[in-house]
């Protein structure tokens, strides 16, 4: 087979085809596949029918693999996660966000596939943040070069909406435990391209630690508002069966919470990353 990609936006997105990821990856398709991702941060894939099995091992070849400590999963593959809509409150993903950013080393990447949509709606968006670092003046850049930033794992996953059972509860605490609020820079620095990227979201930041708390609320949301201009966002509609694999160090994405009172599911594997820099 011969791996075909066709960029879709300026700021970032492709489409590959090609390729069966099904099956095992060969050397040549799996090293083009990372590159690709590298070079326009999230990819996707048509026609891409994957047990959870499949899915696993697609995203093994790029990382080991992260297990949720909130979302179901697949029992028989637990890094495989399950985001369905008639057994999870999955409200926290209708919100611009960067997985897992309450981990001391965040996500390298994700991948997505569609498992059963709506009849409409349900498109998901992403936004990048080397995009959104780059159109911002130079005076700002220099301003949040070396600042830091508070992620907290509790502004996604309240426990008004994640504690419905004594169970549930348990799980809660012991996660919020395990993973309390920590720090990363407000600007990374991709670890294998080198570009900078924004690297706060409105799913996990809470704040920017040297600055005055009205100064950080003022900054937050002029950068919130900032990385999510449409000049810097690409949106994809689903159909069953496709596959998203986006990089999670220099992007965010939206799931478009427009379908209810539809069912929509999705599985997720998550790749573990480094600690940002």
């Amino acid at each position: 087979m011969t791996l075909h990609i066709t960029p879709l936006s300026s700021a970032l997105g492709a489409q590959i085809s090609g390729v069966d990821i099904s099956q095992q990856l060969n050397a040549e398709h799996r090293d083009a596949i990372e590159q690709a991702l590298l070079t326009y941060s999230v990819l996707f894939f048509r026609e891409q029918p994957l047990t959870p099995q499949q899915h696993a091992r697609f995203a093994a070849n790029f990382g080991d693999l992260h297990i949720h400590p909130i979302y179901p999963n697949v029992p028989e593959q637990p890094e495989v996660l399950i985001l369905d809509t008639a057994e999870t409150d999955v409200r926290d993903n209708a919100i611009w966000h960067t997985d897992v950013t309450f981990l001391p080393s965040p996500a390298l990447g994700a991948v997505l596939s569609a498992k059963h949509l709506p009849a409409f709606g349900g498109d998901t968006l992403w936004a990048s943040g080397i995009a959104a670092y780059e159109a911002l003046s130079k005076p700002l850049q220099n301003l949040l070069d070396g600042l830091t930033a508070t992620h907290d794992f509790t502004r996604s996953f309240p426990l008004e909406r994640f504690g419905n059972t004594a169970q549930d509860v348990a799980r809660w605490e012991d996660t919020r435990r395990k993973n309390p609020p920590l720090s990363h820079p407000v600007i990374r620095t991709h670890p294998v391209s080198g570009r900078k990227s924004l690297f706060v979201n409105d799913g996990f930041t809470t704040r920017i630690n040297e600055l005055e708390p009205a100064e950080s609320e003022a900054i937050l949301k002029l950068l919130f508002s900032h990385a999510t201009r449409p000049e810097f966002t690409l949106r994809w509609r689903w159909q069953e069966n496709d596959l998203a694999f986006w990089d999670n160090r220099c992007t965010q994405h939206y799931a478009v919470d427009d379908y209810r009172p539809q069912r929509r599911v999705m599985h997720r594997a998550t790749i573990l990353g480094d600690k940002p820099f």
